[in-house]
């Protein structure tokens, strides 16, 4: 048990506790009250307005040579010898490899002795034709004879026709031996050494590139296109003549290539394991600083997005479900407050060196958006002071 003095002293300081705790929130009350009646936030403003910008797509790519040459012997034989060095460039006409001349060219000599030969039964089968066609006019020969004749001589100049050919498929074997280079380019590695016999066309020798002109393969997603067809439908798009947009290529360490190309190919056909249809550009590869099996991003340019709403990229912010900019807008006193305006954006656009959103929907033309000071507004609704405007 305490004593009655103790309990006493309980009870005032209790008392004296309470009194102060009422006067400390009497205090406080009138800051509470002064924290709703903040300063308004400086900001500044842009207000909407409509423009044609330029429309760019960028995409992945793999580079591949403009003509890229598997180079294979057209006849058998033991390789003679290698004519080129691995990874030079080479002319086309430039002979690859060479392959054992001397059976070419026995048969080359073959098949000219048979052509003499061709050609002196014709002069012999010509003269008996001549011969017998003036005996019978003389009814000095029978008409089988003279008809057998004729049938000699029709039979000569037929082989002699043959032979013709064989001659010139013995030429033309005598120089496919001499593998040459069907375009100029980059030859690659050896595939078969020198003294290898090769059985014809089912062996790869080795492979020719032209980079002189590089293409650049990407593909480009169905619902991609069926959106820029949508656009270009309701006018709010504009694409280059026959989709022939300018391609620059942007290498891996992000620098763009100099030369800029053009698309020149895009498949009717749609890749049912990607969604993605194949688009092909062509670039000018003069000192070869592009490579085949190059992985590079390929932008694509020359449509317009036409009256397109655009406001800058940092005024565009995200809460998580959307994205959505600041109005400045005027409650129902006339203060200036900023409101959250949900938009739909679209892709980004570079204008004057500022990045900018597209607003596919959301805003309106001549509506404040506030472009500085978002991070001074700590609740939608809060009230504003427009420092600055611009249009």
């Amino acid at each position: 048990m305490y004593p009655a003095s103790f309990k006493s002293k309980v009870k005032h300081l209790s008392l004296a506790l309470f009194a102060a705790g009422t006067l400390s929130a009497c205090s406080e009350a009138p800051q509470q009250q002064a924290g709703f009646g903040m300063q308004p936030a400086n900001v500044s403003v842009t207000h909407v307005s409509t423009q044609s910008v330029p429309f760019n797509i960028e995409l992945p790519a793999t580079l591949l040579g403009d003509k890229e040459v598997e180079i294979r012997a057209r006849v058998p034989g033991l390789i003679e010898s290698r004519n080129f060095d691995e990874g030079q460039y080479v002319k086309a006409g430039h002979s690859l490899f060479t392959i054992e001349l001397k059976p070419f060219e026995l048969e080359l000599e073959k098949a000219q002795a048979d052509l003499h030969a061709a050609e002196a039964n014709v002069a012999q089968a010509k003269r008996e034709k001549n011969r017998l066609e003036r005996l019978k006019d003389e009814r000095s020969v029978s008409k089988r004879d003279f008809d057998n004749a004729v049938s000699a001589y029709d039979i000569s100049l037929a082989n002699l026709e043959s032979a013709t050919v064989a001659l010139n498929e013995a030429k033309l074997d005598l120089d496919y031996a001499q593998v040459k280079a069907p375009v100029s380019g980059i030859i690659g590695r050896e595939r078969e050494s020198q003294g290898s016999y090769i059985s014809g066309p089912t062996v790869l020798l080795t492979e020719l590139t032209d980079t002189s002109t590089m293409r650049a393969r990407f593909g480009f997603s169905e619902r991609e296109q069926l959106a820029m067809r949508k656009d270009v439908e309701l006018g709010k798009l504009t694409l280059p003549n026959n989709n022939e947009f300018d391609a620059t290529i942007i290498l891996q360490d992000g620098s763009t290539y100099s030369q800029q190309g053009k698309v020149n190919f895009s498949d009717v056909r749609v890749n049912r394991f990607t969604g993605t249809s194949e688009l092909q550009a062509r670039i000018a590869n003069p000192n070869g600083e592009l490579r085949p099996g190059q992985f590079v991003r390929v932008q694509l340019s020359g449509a317009v997005r036409n009256q397109a709403i655009v406001v800058p990229q940092r005024a565009v912010l995200d809460n998580g479900t959307g994205k959505f900019v600041y109005v400045a807008a005027d409650n129902e006193q006339g203060m200036k407050v900023a409101l959250p305006a949900p938009v739909e954006v679209g892709e980004w656009v570079n204008l004057n060196g500022q990045n900018m959103w597209i607003i596919r929907s959301g805003l309106q033309p001549d509506q404040p958006v506030i472009v500085e000071g978002m991070a001074r507004i700590f609740f939608p609704g809060m009230p504003v002071n427009i420092a600055a405007e611009g249009e």
